[in-house]
């Protein structure tokens, strides 16, 4: 007999009603407790308050366009498209007002990446003045424990589920609708939602520790890099017991998320291995 966890936990908060949903709840709690992380960081670095107040803004801002939009155009259907079996997937293009729905789901988390990279640089130019790796090695640990929570999000929404599996630890997603079947699909699954959130976490305590403990500021790259190969090298290997999320991802060896996470992942290795060898600065 196969142990199954039955995941029936209903997104609504307010039964009948779409918004506000518990989704949108974990979204904005990932959000303040990044807040708070950094707001401490700069605290103890003597960061004046308004350059806080406008990094809020330029990464939330950057979070939510660039999230969505990389859904959108890496994993959303562009225009309406009739299945094997006669369901019409609604494409994104067909019906431009859905791109807007953000609390029904569909963040992509390389999208969102790429839009918090520009909206720094951005930021460093016009607001911090002060190297572009400088906020980049602080920003990671905030953004790994907002990543958690969108993850946690995904769970209750029942989406980006895993492959089936007959492990123990399998969970039956009973609000999971499975477009190919054209019906509610509560086959046992890998909880791949919550893989994600639990290396998120994980990777969080890294950087804290790193920053905190081994001062690892000092070496400009240390905390971005390790960010980078730690949070897209646990993408790319979840991945494998993910459904890919494209259509195209059954035709293809490596899907597309894994596809977006190898230049992430090279660049952190590079990164890394540079501030590894730079000199230690005494000074944030």
């Amino acid at each position: 007999m196969n142990l199954v966890i039955d995941w029936d936990v209903s997104a609504q908060l307010i039964e009948g009603w779409s918004t506000p949903n518990l989704y949108g709840l974990l979204f904005v709690t990932g959000l303040i407790l990044g807040y708070l992380v950094i707001q401490r960081m700069f605290k103890r670095e003597g960061v004046p308050e308004d350059q806080l107040d406008k990094l809020v803004l330029y990464v939330v801002l950057a979070t939510i366009i660039g999230a969505r939009l990389g859904h959108v155009f890496f994993y959303g259907p562009y225009w309406d498209t009739t299945l094997a079996n006669g369901y019409i997937e609604e494409g994104y293009f067909s019906h431009p007002l859905s791109i807007f729905k953000v609390w029904e789901g569909g963040l992509a988390s390389h999208g969102g990446a790429i839009a918090i990279l520009l909206a720094l640089i951005l930021y460093t130019r016009r607001v911090s003045k002060k190297p572009l790796m400088w906020i980049l090695d602080r920003i990671v640990a905030p953004i790994a424990i907002a990543a958690c929570f969108i993850r946690l999000g995904n769970l209750v929404n029942h989406e980006i589920v895993g492959d089936p599996t007959s492990l123990p630890w399998a969970f039956s997603f009973k609000q999971y609708y499975n477009a190919d079947l054209k019906a509610y699909d509560p086959t046992p699954r890998h909880p791949a939602q919550l893989y994600e959130a639990l290396s998120y976490i994980a990777l969080f305590f890294v950087l804290m520790f790193l920053y905190w403990k081994k001062q690892a500021w000092k070496r400009p790259g240390i905390l971005f890099g390790t960010f980078l190969i730690g949070l897209f090298g646990a993408r790319f290997f979840i991945e494998f017991v993910k459904l890919g999320q494209a259509a195209r991802d059954s035709d293809m060896i490596i899907n597309t998320g894994q596809m977006l996470s190898i230049p992430f992942v090279i660049a952190g290795v590079v990164i890394l291995i540079r501030g590894l060898k730079k000199k230690p600065i005494e000074k944030p």
